[in-house]
């Protein structure tokens, strides 16, 4: 038996100028421990009103861009109070809509306004212009903003993944459309619902739907500017819709990052190994930064496989998401079980094992809903599906490696350069994190543990375009503008 019970389900709306806007068709999205219980429905806009949302952020952002930083930052100031006074009714929401335990959602709520915080304590100084004087007269370097700006965000972290762009476009003086996953839009929704509010009407906008919106969001003339988190292929696509306008890009895409464990790893540090354990699968395994397959050095790999077991089975308990002994919830969606499971499928076909890990706590909701115990995945081939592509659930491969050379190169071959990590002594670690392709490496941790807001954050490769977080992550909302005051005005050069 479930404890959070059921509840009605609750009806959101597409925001446009300000006002919810009714529509004629909506979807429904279900509750991932119960499929037959349905959490929300949102609407399905129409292209039309994809329209008027671009139109009523072109129209607002006349205005709003002569804004000054303060106001700016004052009014995003006081949307973190109200968003911060509606987290215990919000996480919960958030657990219903998308399966994470409690305490996972209530941490994605702290680390977005850890970063929203952080955007409004550097905003002024990050925005400022500058001015140099120099022996040619004087330059003003000024940070203006793009315009319209169209979000679209995922499923796995709804919360954190939108106002990673909400934030920094808003301060740095742009309006914004937004457009959530059809997987988890109630949350979202009513976080921006909060935000928007403390903003004159058309600065902040929210619309849901299907194809059309969002080939509507990347391809409109005025929109000026695209933030998308989600897959590669769908990114391909959006590149292609932009690339008639050239407009400017932030993309942050699928990983398939790799934890390396070098010889000078202890596999008897307990606190170490329950870090790995987590980096592969807080969140049921769905973040594009966790760490989906690890590399062991054949030195240590009988052990770590013995101690890394241990770990997981000590922290992995899967359950229903609000009882606070559980660690793991269930997968999102339908859809994304059937990926994992067979990928899995195929490497037991492949001669691999797997071995199941941690307890299931709640076995009659394990049956009902989109649950998977997580697994352990042994014996691969370098080349197997399951550690060449991103799994994005509850289940890692661990492979055995001779030496440096060949783990990084393992490493490098990657399409994808999202995140990754070295286990070992510090020296020996940052020698080999300096020769991989990667947009961030974390030394002796990885995925959200390793993340700090400070600091940009980004792929390379297939992985992503652009920086989000720290003060990168403000101006990639900006157009570099110089303005030159020079002092001698003839050049000469040139006759007269």
């Amino acid at each position: 038996m479930s404890t959070h019970g059921t509840a009605e389900p609750i009806v959101v709306h597409a925001i446009i100028n300000g006002k919810k806007i009714e529509t004629q068709r909506q979807y429904t999205r279900e509750n991932p421990v119960n499929p037959n219980e349905i959490v929300c429905h949102a609407p399905i806009n129409t292209r039309e009103e994809a329209i008027q949302a671009i139109e009523a952020a072109y129209d607002t952002f006349a205005t709003w861009k002569n804004s000054t930083v303060d106001e700016r930052v004052e009014r995003m100031r006081r949307a973190i109070e109200k968003v911060r006074a509606a987290i215990p009714e919000l996480s919960r929401l958030l657990t219903r809509e998308h399966g994470k335990p409690l305490y996972d959602a209530e941490g994605e709520f702290a680390v977005s306004l850890m970063w929203m915080e952080f955007a409004c304590d550097i905003a002024k100084d990050v925005l400022r212009d500058e001015v140099k004087e120099h022996e040619k007269g004087k330059t003003i370097i000024s940070h203006d903003p793009v315009g319209v700006v169209s979000a679209i965000t995922p499923w796995n972290y709804p919360i954190s993944l939108s106002t990673i762009k909400i934030a920094p476009a808003l301060l740095a003086g742009n309006t914004m459309v937004l457009k959530p996953s059809p997987f988890a839009p109630l949350a979202v929704t009513k976080v921006v619902e909060l935000i928007a509010e403390q903003f004159p009407p058309g600065v902040l906008n929210i619309v849901h739907g299907e194809a059309d919106v969002g080939v509507e969001l990347t391809s409109h003339p005025k929109v000026a500017k695209i933030a998308f988190t989600g897959g590669t292929k769908t990114a391909k696509h959006i590149m292609k819709a932009a690339s008639e306008t050239i407009k400017k890009m932030t993309l942050e895409l699928g990983g398939n990052d790799a934890a390396i464990i070098l010889p000078s790893f202890d596999p008897s540090d307990k606190r170490a190994m329950r870090r790995l354990v987590i980096s592969n699968f807080l969140t049921a395994g769905q973040i594009c930064m966790i760490a989906k397959r690890v590399y062991v050095h054949g030195s240590l790999y009988d052990e770590f496989i013995a101690k890394y077991v241990e770990a997981a089975n000590q922290w992995i308990r899967v359950g229903d998401p609000f009882d606070p002994d559980v660690t793991i919830g269930p997968v999102n969606n339908e859809g994304q079980v059937k990926h994992v499971q067979s990928l899995i499928d195929d490497a037991k076909q492949r001669g691999a094992e797997v071995i199941k890990l941690g307890r299931v706590l709640h076995p009659e909701l394990f049956e009902q809903g989109y649950f998977m115990q997580p697994t352990l995945v042994l014996g691969c081939d370098y080349n197997d599906p399951i550690v060449v592509e991103e799994q994005f659930g509850p289940t890692v491969p661990i492979l055995p490696f001779d030496d440096e050379e060949q783990v990084i190169a393992l490493h490098n071959e990657s399409i994808y350069g999202l995140t990754s990590s070295v286990w070992g002594k510090e020296e020996d670690a940052v020698r080999v994190a300096r020769r991989l392709e990667a947009g961030t490496t974390m030394i002796n941790t990885a995925a959200v543990q390793g993340l700090d807001v400070r600091f940009p954050f980004g792929g390379v490769k297939q992985s992503g375009v652009g920086r989000e977080y720290g003060a990168e992550g403000i101006l990639s909302y900006t157009d570099t503008h110089v303005i030159n005051i020079p002092t001698q005005l003839e050049l000469p050069y040139i006759p007269e």
